[in-house]
């Protein structure tokens, strides 16, 4: 199994239950064909340093993955490059 740190940024104006809602719908992505999620943090509403989609704040949470197959991977990434209430997302290979 691959390990894999994802981090991404929700846009802060979600309400929430809505925010909750979305996180776990990410992490539904992620929790497929085997893969597991081991580690979440949310480090919560910060300040980003400059604006997103004319966003200025952000909410931001790590997730550390271990993934049996790169589709898991790849399916996350396509769904929150299409989301609208992700501002930015990065996936690193540990």
């Amino acid at each position: 199994m691959k390990k894999y740190e994802i981090m991404y940024i929700l846009k802060a104006n979600l309400e929430d239950a809505a925010r909750n809602e979305l996180i776990g719908k990410l992490h539904e992505i992620l929790s497929a064909d085997g893969s597991t999620v081991d580690d979440v943090n949310e480090w919560g509403l910060k300040d980003l340093a400059y604006e997103i989609k004319k966003e200025k704040k952000g909410y931001y949470v790590v997730v550390k993955v271990s993934a049996s197959s790169s589709k898991v991977i790849n399916e996350f990434d396509r769904l929150a490059k299409i989301n609208p209430n992700v501002l930015r997302h990065l996936i690193i290979a540990l």
